[in-house]
C-alpha cells in the first residue's frame, strides 16, 4: 500500500505449488503458535454464549437464534449456530470450540494474504503472516467467546477478494461478474451477522480503489450503495440493541461530546502503539480517567488528527499507500472509538479484540515498509536481508503469542495475570471473587469484594455478590444492607433478587423471599441460577403449604439440561425434588452425582453438605432447608 512506481519494487508472480506450500507454511506456524489453546478450558462469559446458553441445546433454540434479537447475549446469529453444531458434535468439550477459533483464525489470514495478492501489495505474504502471529489477535483466537472475530474476519476477507475479483471481470466485461458480485454480498452479509465491525467493507473497498487509481467515480461507488445500505443498517441494529438489550446506557456511559473525542484520540494511539510494542497486552486494561482540562488529553485527537492531514498532503511525495493503511485502520475501529456505548466501556474503554481486522492497515504496512527497506539491497544482499528480518520477526511474534496463548488456559490463569496488570480494576477482583465463591473460598472472595467496592462504589454486581459472600459467613444484616443497595442501583438486576432471597430465608421471612424468587424467574426465566433457586425452595421450604415436588422437579430438570448436568448445586437440587416427592433412589444417585462434581471442582463444604443429603435419602427423608 505503499508507491510502488518509485520503489521500482516488482512483485514476484508464484507458482501454484509455491503458492501452496506458503499458504501451507502459514497455517502450521498458526497451529504451533497456538498450541496451548489445545489445553485450554472456558473462561469468563463462557458460560453465556456456550455452557450455559440454552439456545444451544435443540432445534427450537437453533430457530431462537436466527428470530430472537435477544435470545443470545448479542445478535450474531452466524455465530451462535456455530456453536449449535459444535455442541451437537462434541458437547461441550473445550478442545472443540478452540481449535475451531484456531482453524477460523488461520483461514482468516490464508484470505488476506489473497487479497493482499490481489491487490498486488508488497510483502503480501509477510503481511498475512503478522497478523496470524501477532500477540493482540490472541483474544480473539483463544477465547471462545470472541468467535465472533475470526469467524465475522473469514467473510470479511472473502468478501473483499470476491469483489476484488467482481471489479477485474467488470473492467475486462466478463459475463461472470454477476455472480461473482452477489457471491462479494452474500459474504458480506454473513461477516455483518457475525459481527457488525464488518461494515467497515465498502468504504475500505472504495479506498482500495482509490488508492489504486488515484481517483473515484460514481461507476466505482454504484456497486457498493448495497453494501453502504445493509452494512449501515445493521450497525444502527447493534447500536440499538447495545443500549436497549446489552444495557449500556445509563451513569456510566454519560460522556459529553468533548469527552468522547478526548476518548477516540487515545484509543486510536493506544491500539497503534500496542501494536508496535505489544508488551503488557492484557484481558481486561484500567480504565483511565477523561478530563477536558488536561492538556496532555487533547494531544492525544490532536495528533492523531494532524498525523492524518500530514499524511494526506505527503501523499504525492511518499505514495497513497500510508494515508489508506491509516484511515482503514482508524474507520475500521471506529464503532469501538467512544462515540457509540459499548458495555465494556463501564470497566475499560479498550481490548484487544477490539482492533482484530483494524490492526490490517498499520500491519500491512508495516510488511510493505520491510519490503521497501530491501530495495536498498542488490541481488544475494537483498534476499538474504529479507529473509533474516521476516525469520527474526516471526519468530519473535511466534513466541509472544505462544507466551499470551497461555494465559487463556483458565480462569484463573486469567485473572491471575489479568489482576497483576491491572491491580485496581473492580471488575477483576469481582471475577476473581466469583472464581473463589465457586470454589467455597468465601474469606478470600470478601477481600476482593471489598477491593472492588473501592475502586467502584455504586457497581450492582459488586454489591451482590458481596451480599451474598456475607450470607455464607453468616453476616445476615450486612448481607441485606449490600443487597438492598445493589437492588437501589438496578431493580431490575435478577442475581441480587435471588440472592436477598436467600438472606431473607435466613432470617425466618419466608414471604418474602419467595417475592424475589418469583421476581429472578421473572426476569430471568431460561436462566439455570433462577429456576434452581426457585426449586431449592419449592423442594425443600419447611412450610408445607408453599412446598411443590412436582413444579421443584420441573424446574430443577429445566436446570439440568441448561448446565448439562455439570453443577453440583444443580444436581443436588434436583436430588431434593426427587426427594419431596418420595423417588429415593433417584435422589440418591442424583446427589452421589453433585457430591462428585462439588469434590472435583474442589468445593469441600458443598460436598459434605451434599454427603449429608444422602444419608438422609437412605433412611427416606426429604431434605428440610431450616435455616
Amino acid at each position: 500500500m505503499i508507491k510502488l512506481q518509485r520503489l521500482n519494487i516488482k512483485t514476484p508472480v508464484l507458482t501454484a505449488k509455491s503458492a501452496w506450500m506458503l499458504g501451507v507454511l502459514l497455517v502450521a506456524l498458526i497451529m504451533m503458535a497456538y498450541q496451548q489453546v489445545w489445553h485450554a478450558g472456558f473462561i469468563w462469559d463462557d458460560d453465556a454464549y456456550v455452557t450455559r446458553n440454552p439456545t444451544l441445546r435443540d432445534l427450537h433454540g437453533l430457530w431462537r437464534i436466527w428470530g430472537e434479537l435477544s435470545a443470545t447475549p448479542q445478535y450474531y446469529p452466524l455465530v451462535h449456530t456455530s456453536f449449535w453444531l459444535e455442541y451437537h458434535a462434541w458437547g461441550l468439550n473445550p478442545l472443540g470450540y478452540h481449535l475451531t477459533n484456531v482453524v477460523l483464525h488461520a483461514l482468516a489470514a490464508v484470505l488476506l494474504w489473497r487479497v493482499l495478492v490481489k491487490l498486488k501489495i508488497p510483502g503480501a505474504w509477510l503481511g498475512a503472516v503478522i497478523f496470524a502471529l501477532h500477540p493482540v489477535e490472541v483474544e480473539s483466537v483463544a477465547w471462545i467467546t470472541e468467535r465472533k472475530n475470526v469467524l465475522s474476519g473469514v467473510f470479511y476477507f472473502g468478501a473483499a477478494l470476491a469483489y476484488l475479483r467482481f471489479e477485474l471481470e467488470r473492467d475486462e466485461g466478463t459475463p461472470k461478474r454477476a455472480f461473482i458480485y452477489l457471491v462479494s454480498l452474500v459474504l458480506f452479509v454473513c461477516a455483518l451477522l457475525s459481527k457488525t465491525v464488518a461494515c467497515s467493507l465498502p468504504a475500505a473497498l472504495l479506498m482500495m480503489r482509490w488508492w489504486k487509481k488515484g481517483r473515484l467515480n460514481w461507476r466505482d461507488a454504484v456497486p457498493l450503495i448495497p453494501f453502504f445500505v445493509i452494512g449501515v443498517g445493521m450497525g444502527l441494529l447493534t447500536a440499538w440493541m447495545e443500549q436497549h438489550y446489552v444495557r449500556a446506557q445509563g451513569a456510566e456511559w454519560s460522556y459529553t461530546f468533548v469527552d468522547r473525542c478526548l476518548i477516540a484520540g487515545r484509543i486510536v494511539w493506544f491500539y497503534a502503539f500496542k501494536l508496535l510494542w505489544p508488551a503488557k497486552l492484557t484481558f481486561i486494561y484500567p480504565h483511565w480517567e477523561i478530563s477536558a482540562d488536561s492538556l496532555v488529553q487533547w494531544l492525544f485527537p490532536l495528533s492523531a488528527i494532524a498525523g492524518v492531514v500530514a499524511l494526506w498532503f505527503a501523499r504525492k511525495r511518499i505514495g497513497r499507500g500510508p494515508i489508506a493503511a491509516t484511515l482503514f485502520f482508524i474507520g475500521t475501529l471506529f464503532p469501538a472509538l467512544g462515540f457509540f456505548n459499548v458495555y465494556p466501556f463501564r470497566y475499560s474503554f479498550t481490548a484487544d479484540h477490539f482492533q482484530y481486522l483494524a490492526s490490517v492497515g498499520l500491519i500491512v504496512l508495516l510488511a510493505a515498509g520491510i519490503k521497501r527497506a530491501t530495495g536498498f539491497f542488490r541481488g544475494k544482499k537483498r534476499l538474504c536481508f529479507e529473509i533474516v528480518v521476516s525469520s527474526a520477526l516471526i519468530l519473535l511474534l511466534a513466541t509472544l503469542t505462544w507466551r499470551q496463548t497461555g494465559i487463556y488456559r483458565s480462569s484463573d490463569t486469567l485473572w491471575s495475570d489479568t489482576l497483576a496488570k491491572n491491580p485496581t480494576g473492580w471488575i477483576v477482583h469481582n471475577g476473581i471473587a466469583t472464581n473463589l465463591l465457586e470454589k467455597g473460598q468465601v474469606a478470600e472472595a470478601l477481600l476482593h469484594l471489598r477491593q472492588a467496592l473501592e475502586s467502584n462504589p455504586n457497581n450492582v454486581v459488586t454489591h451482590s455478590n458481596l451480599g451474598y459472600a456475607l450470607l455464607v459467613v453468616g453476616r445476615l444484616g450486612e448481607s441485606l444492607e449490600h443487597l438492598e443497595k445493589a437492588l437501589e442501583i438496578n431493580p431490575n438486576y435478577s442475581g441480587a433478587h435471588a440472592n436477598i432471597a436467600n438472606t431473607l430465608l435466613q432470617m425466618g421471612r419466608t414471604e418474602q423471599a419467595l417475592a424475589h424468587l418469583r421476581k429472578a424467574l421473572e426476569l430471568e426465566p431460561g436462566d439455570a441460577e433462577a429456576q434452581k433457586n426457585m426449586a431449592w425452595f419449592l423442594a425443600t421450604t419447611p412450610q408445607s403449604h408453599l412446598r411443590d415436588g412436582t413444579q421443584a422437579i420441573k424446574l430443577a430438570e429445566s436446570a439440568e439440561r441448561l448446565t448439562d448436568g455439570r453443577d453440583a448445586t444443580v444436581e443436588a437440587t434436583l436430588a431434593a425434588a426427587y426427594a419431596e416427592v418420595g423417588r429415593f433412589a433417584d435422589a440418591i444417585k442424583t446427589a452421589e452425582h453433585a457430591f462428585q462434581l462439588a469434590v472435583k471442582s474442589g468445593n469441600t463444604a458443598l460436598a459434605e453438605g451434599i454427603r449429608a443429603h444422602v444419608a438422609s435419602y437412605r433412611s427416606g427423608q426429604p431434605v428440610r432447608d431450616v435455616r
